[in-house]
């Protein structure tokens, strides 16, 4: 008997995706569940599993290619029995035979070598790579199609087709990802559409390490997570979204909406692009929740598991660039949302504090907003008060 694995729908509105990356090749045995295929829509990749367990027999479309939500995209025979030899496997990425495959394209070597996905095995057969020597990026160490392109020697010295910068001039085109095109779209609407300006602060990061220094174990024993900076920052959000209400709101036509919750959307670098997922209800969170919730956040969002519903929605967004090095930006903001915060690098810098230069961990804090509707004074009131609650997060218990 026969199974096709159809495209899922990633969410609400979406109707086509691209096919990002086979994971499984014809010819490969699939357990009920196991993921199959990485796809992208235009707000997140998703992975899609067996549907039923059984052999491969075709894939019907190729790596980059467009699918629509329903559409038939690979064939599964239940009663097949996968293959123990192949003699020029067909790759499922270009269809081409590759004449050296002597195992299926993405079958484990025995030795516990990572697997090495359709295309990049054909790329390695053409560029004369053994993949087994490619350090893999892709997930749980597969052995990406860019992994092999990265790992293209380069000719040196001069030859008799011209200098050894030849190469290097080359060009590519690769097709951007409806994830990406979505980002893109997003960003131009959010300047096109909104007054944007951004205002700035710094704050004295002691208190908040005196605090994470001081019950660090006990929070990692007891809640099995490791308490970071951003639960502060979501927290003091929180407070300050409380006491400036027209922050945590939003322009809808001729109308102000006006939220009387704190959905916070926290900006996480993920594999194909930043992802927006969203704290629901942080105003009912304990440190604890919020560092888990971000913790699974974070991990999901490398492995394209965060969903468009986790994406929906949000009052607010912090963007932590620090965690890069940034000293100091203007994050933009993520419509309709009429508030950002951005969140610095912390470095040791030179502070007068009571007549008294002393070295502090300081950090730089930004925060850009719709000038329609928030005006300056409401914007650096705001600021202040992130600032108040990280200096002394007593403050935040008090609500003073």
């Amino acid at each position: 008997m026969t199974i096709e694995l159809k495209v899922p729908s990633p969410g609400e509105s979406i109707t086509e995706v691209i096919i990002a990356s086979w994971l499984k090749a014809e010819g490969d045995a699939v357990a009920t569940d196991e993921t199959m295929v990485e796809i992208d829509s235009d707000k997140s990749t998703l992975a899609v599993g067996a549907p039923k367990g059984g052999v491969i027999q075709k894939l019907l479309k190729k790596e980059g290619e467009t699918a629509q939500v329903g559409e038939v995209i690979a064939i599964i025979d239940e009663n097949g029995k996968a293959p123990t030899q192949k003699t020029g496997a067909r790759s499922a990425s270009d269809g081409k035979t590759d004449a050296t495959a002597t195992t299926p394209p993405s079958s484990k070597p025995g030795n516990g070598e990572a697997r090495v996905m359709p295309s990049a095995r054909h790329l390695a057969a053409e560029k004369g790579i053994d993949p087994s020597a490619v350090k893999g990026t892709g997930p749980g160490g597969r052995v990406l199609k860019e992994d092999i392109q990265r790992a293209q020697p380069r000719p040196e010295g001069r030859g008799e087709e011209g200098p050894a910068t030849g190469e290097s001039r080359a060009t590519e085109r690769v097709r951007m990802t409806n994830l990406r095109k979505r980002i893109a779209q997003r960003l131009v609407e959010s300047q096109q559409n909104a007054a944007i300006l951004t205002t700035f602060n710094e704050i004295d990061m002691q208190a908040v390490n005196d605090l994470r220094k001081q019950f660090k174990d006990t929070f990692a024993e007891k809640y099995g997570i490791k308490l970071g900076f951003m639960s502060f920052f979501v927290k003091a959000a929180v407070d300050a979204l409380k006491q400036m209400p027209q922050v945590n709101a939003q322009i809808d036509g001729d109308e102000i909406v006006y939220h009387n919750y704190q959905d916070i959307g926290v900006a996480i670098g993920g594999g194909k692009g930043l992802v927006v997922p969203v704290i629901r209800n942080a105003e009912r969170l304990s440190f604890a929740e919020i560092e888990q919730t971000i913790a699974d956040f974070g991990k999901r969002a490398q492995t394209g598991g965060i969903t468009p519903d986790e994406m929906a929605g949000g009052t607010f967004t912090i963007s932590n660039g620090g965690i890069y090095g940034s000293l100091l930006s203007t994050p933009i903001l993520n419509p309709p949302q009429s508030g950002i915060l951005g969140m610095h690098a912390i470095q040791d810098r030179p502070v007068a504090i009571n007549g008294q230069v002393v070295i502090r961990p300081m950090m730089y804090i930004a925060m850009s907003y719709d000038h329609r509707l928030i005006d300056g004074r409401e914007a650096v009131t705001f600021l202040k008060r992130i600032k108040e609650c990280i200096e002394n997060p007593t403050r935040m218990l008090m609500e003073v």
